[in-house]
């Protein structure tokens, strides 16, 4: 074979694999771009903002995320932010989400209720830390344990978003603290976006549980399948 037809035979082959290689490529983008869905902008906090502060276009900035991991009550630009003001401190590095800014007289911009759902307000053992607006959250039900069965923790919500939440004042007391001295840990009053379902069950449990608990969740973990997990005390 002369070199100038091994030179085109190389010269073809170098073609095909590097066109099978970008076609691998193109691929798997799409395939990952299936599963996480496409880029959007959120807007993030550059600085820390504190509560009641009007919120300059100075101390906010954009970034692009994967559609999947984006907050649900994101804010895509600043300028839906114009004459509002944080009605919670907002660390710097935030996701600014509805539930955090409002005009300043107690009224929050306002997540959109979608259809199907509902806010419900309750009181729950939670860190006032962890447990802050645009956050999210596991709900574990712990009931009254029948005279004849050993008492047992429930979770019945998993990833629940926190459109609001501060510490619990005397008045926020339920009726298991009135009937209990015992103050196991700190108290939030939050509000949850929930399904109408959902929203009942949390009024009954409010009602006649023993405790609920807020189990704060790491940003980006959106992992379900455990609801409804049943656990009593470990033996000793």
């Amino acid at each position: 074979m002369s070199h100038r037809r091994r030179a085109l035979l190389l010269g073809g082959l170098a073609l095909i694999l590097g066109g099978l290689a970008a076609s691998s490529i193109a691929g798997r983008e799409a395939s990952l771009s299936r599963r996480v869905g496409g880029l959007v902008n959120v807007v993030v906090a550059q600085e820390p903002i504190d509560a009641g502060s009007p919120i300059g276009a100075g101390a906010l900035g954009v970034r692009r995320v994967p559609e999947r991991f984006a907050p649900e009550s994101m804010i895509s630009s600043p300028r839906e932010l114009e004459g509002l003001k944080a009605s919670v401190d907002i660390p710097a590095g935030s996701d600014l989400s509805a539930g955090m800014v409002g005009d300043g007289r107690g009224r929050t911009l306002g997540p959109a209720i979608r259809h199907g759902e509902r806010i419900a307000q309750v009181v729950a053992l939670g860190p006032p830390d962890l447990v802050t607006a645009g956050s999210r959250v596991d709900v574990l039900v712990t009931p009254e344990p029948r005279p004849d069965a050993a008492g047992e923790a429930v979770l019945a919500l998993e990833d629940v978003e926190v459109l609001a939440a501060g510490p619990a004042g005397p008045s926020d007391q339920t009726p298991a603290d009135r009937a209990s001295d015992e103050t196991p840990g700190e108290r939030v009053t939050v509000s949850l976006r929930v399904t109408l379902r959902q929203a009942v069950y949390l009024a009954a449990a409010q009602d006649f549980a023993r405790e609920l608990r807020l189990l704060p969740r790491s940003d980006g973990d959106r992992a379900r399948g455990k609801a409804g997990l049943r656990m009593g005390a470990l033996p000793r």
